[in-house]
């Protein structure tokens, strides 16, 4: 019970602060569903330009998992001195890459709208939000560093007060101001930047009497700097696998040249995204806690831990896929304006794809806490190549169907793409034989 209590304290916070996100991404959407005369136009205009910034914000996550796992098995053995160090070592990358994508924003935004076929209305939205990134990413630092400290409160505040502030200032900036979508891009740049200053006062307030002067000789060390970047390196490349199917999902949508299907395919993604940000509630508790036992040497309370978070992950996905399955139709009248000429052709198409939604749930359970796992107890190699092997059978799956079976190819694909992440995971592992060896 009381480790049961330990797992809900982190995993629950996390819940919430996750949840936020798709929520906002629901607001936003249901914005874009709302303004103007095209519907789905402006919903597929939205979707392609946050899948660019999905694109860049999955591919710089590394510093929130890469942080996190050290921290946390740093905090396990009682080095708060390295603790300090991990602060500064993040914080410092993340300054530097929010700098660079500024700096280059202009290549990196024509290029991605090449790739994407994006609009007008979807390049004014890059270049507007393209001023959120360097403070997204310094969130990845303060976050992967809170969480590797056992504290999802922090997140969970921010979170919420960057997606409320996010909501609220895309509802006037886009209505009030008649800005459309590049108001909710705006949004994006006043909530991020409010939520870097809150994270900044509450390290201030908390974390002051336990962090030790900033050593820049131990900070940029090489033996600990190299493990960091290793770390890092197997996580940009995974979650690089990650971007590629997630992109190529809505690339390849777009290309069906029928904007109520793209439409259809991104709001149903939403859904497995209010999912994904639920489930990784728990996947933070494993890695948080994983590290923590780690650094401890306390392999009794290892093992309960990576059994009861993969228990909470299945429990969690069930209640998920059965809210699908009584609640899809009120959901999309939350997406869609049912006064609108289309909106009873997207509500049409979504009941022939629905299925998967209920599906993926089920079957991706598991590979979330698995990456949890594998994060904190800084297997980050397994990660990678299980991620290798499944992005390869995603693609072979969508070009192999694609001529048989059309959009549910697409589904399929992500489906089975999602399923084998864990397994390859729980196999390299020898049955997570190879994480419990770390102990010893």
């Amino acid at each position: 019970m009381k480790l049961n209590l330990e797992i809900l304290r982190i995993a629950l916070p996390n819940i919430i602060s996750n949840i936020t996100v798709p929520f906002m991404g629901i607001v936003s959407t249901a914005i874009a569903g709302h303004w103007g005369n095209d519907s789905a136009a402006t919903i597929g205009a939205l979707a392609i330009g946050v899948s660019i910034f999905n694109f860049i914000y999955w591919n710089c996550s590394f510093i929130r998992m890469g942080t996190s796992g050290l921290t946390a098995q740093a905090f396990g053995a009682g080095n708060f001195r390295e603790c300090t160090n991990m602060l500064a070592r993040a914080l410092t990358v993340a300054v530097v890459m929010g700098v660079v994508m500024v700096l280059i924003q202009y290549p990196v935004g024509e290029l991605a709208l090449w790739v994407m076929n994006g609009s007008e209305m979807t390049r004014d939205y890059f270049y507007a939000r393209i001023w959120a990134v360097p403070a997204g990413i310094l969130l990845f630092g303060f976050n992967g560093w809170f969480t590797g400290m056992q504290n999802a409160i922090f997140p969970m505040l921010t979170a919420i007060t960057v997606n409320t502030i996010h909501i609220l200032c895309s509802l006037w900036f886009a209505y009030r101001m008649d800005m459309g979508i590049v108001g909710i891009a705006y949004a994006s740049v006043t909530a991020q930047w409010i939520g870097v200053a809150l994270s900044t006062l509450l390290l201030l307030a908390k974390y002051r009497p336990i962090l030790t002067g900033i050593d820049w000789s131990e900070v940029l060390d090489f033996k600990p700097l190299k493990r960091f970047f290793i770390i890092n390196r197997d996580i940009i490349l995974r979650t690089f696998c990650i971007v590629a199917v997630y992109t190529f999902f809505t690339g390849a949508s777009a290309r069906m040249d029928d904007p109520a299907l793209l439409a259809v395919n991104t709001l149903l993604l939403q859904f497995f995204t209010l999912f994904s940000y639920g489930s990784d509630g728990f996947a933070y508790a494993a890695e948080a806690l994983t590290g923590r036992f780690i650094g401890a040497r306390d392999s009794v309370s290892l093992r309960k831990c990576l059994r009861k978070c993969i228990t909470w992950g299945i429990f969690l996905s069930v209640v998920y896929a059965g809210s699908y399955l009584v609640w899809w139709r009120d959901l999309m009248a939350e997406f869609v304006d049912p006064s609108m000429p289309n909106a009873g052709v997207i509500e049409e198409l979504a009941g022939r794809y629905i299925v998967w939604i209920i599906l993926i749930p089920i079957v991706s359970a598991v590979p979330f806490i698995m990456d949890g796992i594998m994060v904190g107890a800084s297997e980050t190699r397994v990660m990678r190549n299980s991620m290798f092997g499944a992005t390869a059978a995603y693609f072979a799956i969508y070009y192999a169907c694609s001529p048989l079976i059309g959009n549910n190819a697409l589904w399929l694909a992500f489906t089975l793409y999602m399923f084998l992440r864990g397994v390859i995971q729980f196999i390299i592992t020898r049955r997570l034989k190879t994480i419990y060896a770390k102990i010893a």
